[in-house]
């Protein structure tokens, strides 16, 4: 039986990558990626022989090409796995082929490396003693206010993904649902125009209430710790 490795691809800087994934990159016969396009590049920029198989696995095929991921480890050969960048599974398709093919007793070798997540909440400044990922909010005020209530008497920071085009609302809902609390609005990690906007909640939702952003976004907000929140 074939082994799927799960590989973590750059975020942005194409220099992230480890020697392991591009080792199993360059030896496995078939890759399973989110775009192809995207997948190329890393084998263009290290010069590395493309496997004789490539095809995408995204989250609108992923029962049609979990099907064949399943086909080739049921015939011995083995699968690389990768999303347009980060680790996949977290935020991007990867979640159910993985768990498809340890409930079909295929081995499952993840191989660690980039993501936004940890890059992040490292890049805040806030406490990394404890965190909760949530993903990308809903769209929707009310949903959204829900959505970051849910772990608003938290002590763990929360950590979450947003479009640039929602990124000033989400600032304000979570103003309003968890007060005056330090955060830092991460911006374009690893690539040329990284950035890491820090302050207080009511001061950043102010800031992006009707800036023009571009890019993709990782919003750090603090816990519940009176350390956090901006004395009145």
């Amino acid at each position: 039986m074939g082994t799927l490795y799960v590989i973590a691809t750059p975020i942005g800087n194409m220099e992230d990558i480890t020697h392991r994934a591009l080792r199993v990159l360059g030896e496995v016969d078939v890759l399973a990626c989110e775009d192809t396009r995207m997948t190329r590049r890393i084998f263009d920029r290290y010069e590395i022989e493309r496997p004789r198989t490539l095809f995408s696995y995204h989250e609108h095929n992923e029962e049609r090409a979990g099907a064949r991921i399943l086909g080739f480890l049921a015939d011995g050969i083995s699968v690389a796995l990768c999303s347009d960048g980060g680790c996949p599974g977290v935020c991007d398709p990867g979640y159910r082929i993985i768990r498809d093919c340890q409930a079909a007793g295929h081995a499952v070798d993840v191989l660690p490396g980039p993501t936004a997540v940890t890059t992040a909440l490292l890049a805040s400044g806030l406490s990394t003693a404890s965190f909760t990922f949530k993903g990308f909010p809903p769209r929707k005020s009310g949903q959204r206010k829900r959505f970051i209530e849910e772990d608003g008497a938290s002590p763990h920071t929360q950590i979450m993904y947003e479009s640039p085009f929602r990124i000033g609302k989400l600032l304000a809902d979570a103003f309003e649902v968890l007060g005056d609390r330090q955060a830092a609005v991460c911006i374009e990690l690893t690539k040329k125009f990284e950035r890491v906007e820090r302050g207080y909640l009511g001061d950043l939702a102010a800031q992006f209430a009707d800036k023009k952003v571009k890019g993709e976004i990782c919003l750090v907000i603090a816990g519940n710790n009176p350390k956090f929140l901006r004395e009145e």
